[in-house]
């Protein structure tokens, strides 16, 4: 259990992480939008991309998963 505990941990940590990230390529891609438009298409691709992996992390850090 305690193992399960510090990985739910890690986890939620790494979600954390995730979520700055994912915030930062956001703000790339809103910039890049007005002056690089394929620029901002392939960074708002990423944004999707990292927001799932986020919601999956986040999905594995609830309590009560084993």
């Amino acid at each position: 259990m305690i193992g399960a505990m510090a990985t739910r941990s890690e986890i939620g940590s790494l979600a954390t992480t995730l979520d700055e990230l994912t915030r930062r390529v956001s703000t790339l891609a809103e910039a890049a939008n007005a002056n690089d438009e394929d620029t901002a298409v392939e960074l708002f691709g990423v944004e999707r991309s990292l927001s799932g992996a986020l919601r999956r992390l986040r999905k594995l850090a609830e309590p009560g998963r084993s």
